[in-house]
């Protein structure tokens, strides 16, 4: 049975007279991907600080791993794992120092150290670069050496702030597939992204944080089912053929331009196949058809009002 690794009941933070957190509950089972999306400003951060135990709540409850934050600080430090938004690599020394670093810094790890580094080195495919100083590594190896130092106290709880910001599409994709590991081997991710793609490719379960209040949790596709604008896109060769077509379907948006009909529709079977039954009723055929839903960025909008761009980190 699937537990919970994450739990906060009515978690509020204020400082003086700006209230920061206004009653945030939410849960992480144990063994997926939480993604916290937000504009900058909106609390995601000051959550993360509260669940790590950097900073106290002014009121609520929080229980990482099965402890309480507040009075269990340190046996949820020994349980989780932290990676900023920027590598925290020291960049004079080389990657394998870094690691060894940690380890020494690490009184949980005992005499496994040489083994726990060199596994970490392979796992990360840092080998071969391992005996050269930090500040030689692109950005996609500096981010690998940082998770990879995070993961020297073999953490049940990673949080990741922004972990791909700055890297090139390869780089943000090699991440991905790390992250992906590491759940697959039970590990429990909180990511913090203002990429809308990265949540959707790697979240069991988001939830949408707008000025200190959560807006919206589910999954990816709970959340685009919320938004509407799911349609059927019907496309046709000839004007003639989209003249008929508008007119049996008489609720469908034209483009003529592109000869085609947005259908609206809830992406369901259902749907599809009235909108296919219809077509053959009137004899005709769409040279295309395809489903189209909104994404993370139509229910980001909806939900704040404004894109991902605006108060970017």
């Amino acid at each position: 049975m699937t537990t919970s690794a994450i739990e906060a009941s009515g978690l509020r933070k204020a400082y003086k007279d700006k209230v920061v957190l206004d009653g945030i509950d939410l849960e992480v089972r144990a063994g997926t991907v939480f993604s916290l999306l937000g504009p900058n400003g909106a609390g995601k951060t000051t959550t993360v600080n509260v669940l790590t135990t950097l900073i106290g709540a002014d009121s609520g409850t929080v229980r990482v791993a099965g402890h309480d934050v507040a009075t269990e600080a340190k046996a949820v430090r020994a349980a989780i794992g932290v990676t900023g938004q920027f590598a925290a690599v020291d960049e004079l020394l080389t990657g394998q120092e870094n690691l060894q670093l940690m380890v020494d810094l690490n009184r949980a790890v005992g005499g496994d150290g040489k083994r726990i580094v060199t596994g970490l080195l392979e796992r990360f495919d840092l080998m071969e670069a391992a005996g050269k100083p930090a500040s030689t590594y692109s950005g996609g190896m500096r981010r690998k050496l940082d998770l990879a130092m995070t993961l020297v106290g073999n953490p049940q709880i990673i949080f990741l702030d922004e972990p791909t910001t700055g890297l090139d599409p390869r780089s943000r994709r090699m991440l991905w597939s790390i992250i992906r590991d590491l759940v697959a081997d039970g590990v429990t991710i909180f990511l913090t992204t203002q990429y809308l793609e990265e949540a959707d490719q790697l979240a069991d379960r988001i939830a949408v944080l707008d000025q200190g209040r959560l807006v919206a949790q589910g999954t990816p596709d709970e959340l685009k089912r919320q938004i509407p604008g799911t349609h059927i896109r019907l496309r046709f060769t000839t004007p003639a053929e989209l003249d008929a077509a508008a007119g049996a379907f008489p609720d469908a948006a034209r483009d003529d331009e592109a000869l085609a009909l947005r259908v609206p529709g809830d992406g369901g079977t259902k749907s599809l196949r009235e909108v296919l039954d219809r077509l053959d009723e009137h004899s005709l055929n769409a040279e295309e058809c395809s489903v189209h839903t909104p994404d993370l960025d139509d229910v980001f909008l909806a939900l704040t009002g404004h894109t991902t761009e605006v108060d970017a980190k």
